[in-house]
C-alpha cells in the first residue's frame, strides 16, 4: 500500500487556503469571528485587536481541525474494513484523485463539486466557544475548492488502513490550512493591501493544486511510492512516506 507523506498533506492544506473558495473569504471570516469591522482593525488598540484575533482565530482553526481529523480517522477505519480489496480501492482512489486534479485545474467540469455545501450561521455564538463552533461549521460544510483536495487526502488515508496514520495525515493537513489563516488574521491589514496581487495569481495556484492532486493520484494508482524515494533520497522523504506494504 502506498502512503503519500506528510509533506503532501501540508501542501494540500496550504493550497486549500490559497484556493479561490477560501482566500477571498478570509477577511470576512476574521471580521465575523472577532466581531471587529475592517475600519476598526485600522483604528482600534493594536495590542487588544492582536490578542482578540489570535484567540478567536485559534479557536476557529481548532474547530475545523477537529472535523478534518475525525474524518481522517474514520476514513482510515473504514478502509481497514476493506483491506482485502486493497488493490481495487487503491486503483479506484487514484483515478478519482486524478479526476479531482483535472477539475481543480479547470480541465473538467464536475457539477456535483460546484455546489456550495457550507453551513451559514445568521449570527455568531458569543465568545471563543462561538469561534470554535464557526470553525466546526466551516470544516463540516467544505467548499467547492477545498473539497477535491481534502477528499483526495481522505482517500489516501482510507488506503492506509491505519486510524493513527489517518489522524496524523489530517492533523498535518489542518496545520497547512491553519498556520496561514492565523498568520493572515494577525496581519489582516497587510493582507488586504496585497490581496489584488494574490488574486491575480489565483489561476497559477489552481494549476499547481491540480498538478499536485494528479501526482498523488498517479502514485496511488501505480503503487509507485518507491519512485518518490529514488527522486529525493537525500531530502528525508523516506522518513515522511511510509514503506509500501500489502494487506495480508
Amino acid at each position: 500500500m502506498s502512503n503519500v507523506g506528510y509533506i503532501g498533506a501540508f501542501l494540500g492544506g496550504l493550497l486549500s487556503f490559497l484556493s479561490p473558495c477560501v482566500l477571498p473569504l478570509i477577511p470576512s471570516y476574521v471580521s465575523y469571528i472577532t466581531g471587529i469591522s475592517f475600519e476598526d482593525f485600522k483604528t482600534a488598540d493594536k495590542a487588544f485587536v492582536r490578542k482578540l484575533t489570535l484567540i478567536n482565530s485559534s479557536a476557529f482553526v481548532l474547530g475545523f481541525s477537529v472535523v478534518f481529523i475525525l474524518l481522517g480517522v474514520s476514513s482510515s477505519f473504514i478502509g481497514s474494513l476493506f483491506s482485502f480489496y486493497y488493490d481495487q480501492i487503491r486503483i479506484i482512489g487514484g483515478i478519482i484523485i486524478i479526476f479531482f486534479g483535472l477539475y481543480v485545474m479547470g480541465v473538467l467540469k464536475l457539477n456535483f463539486l460546484a455546489s456550495d455545501k457550507r453551513i451559514h450561521l445568521k449570527s455568531k455564538p458569543r465568545g471563543y466557544m462561538g469561534s470554535f463552533v464557526v470553525g466546526l461549521t466551516f470544516g463540516a460544510g467544505w467548499t467547492p475548492c477545498i473539497g477535491p483536495i481534502l477528499g483526495s487526502i481522505l482517500l489516501i488515508a482510507s488506503t492506509s488502513g491505519s486510524a493513527m496514520y489517518g489522524f496524523k495525515l489530517l492533523l498535518v493537513y489542518s496545520a497547512g490550512l491553519a498556520i496561514p489563516f492565523v498568520t493572515t488574521s494577525l496581519l489582516i491589514n497587510t493582507f488586504l493591501s496585497h490581496f489584488r496581487v494574490i488574486q491575480s495569481r489565483m489561476r497559477i495556484i489552481m494549476i499547481i493544486s491540480g498538478l499536485l492532486l494528479i501526482s498523488f493520484g498517479i502514485v496511488l494508482l501505480t503503487d509507485s511510492v518507491h519512485i518518490l524515494l529514488s527522486i529525493a533520497p537525500d531530502l528525508g522523504v523516506e522518513k515522511l512516506i511510509t514503506p509500501s506494504h500489502k494487506a495480508q
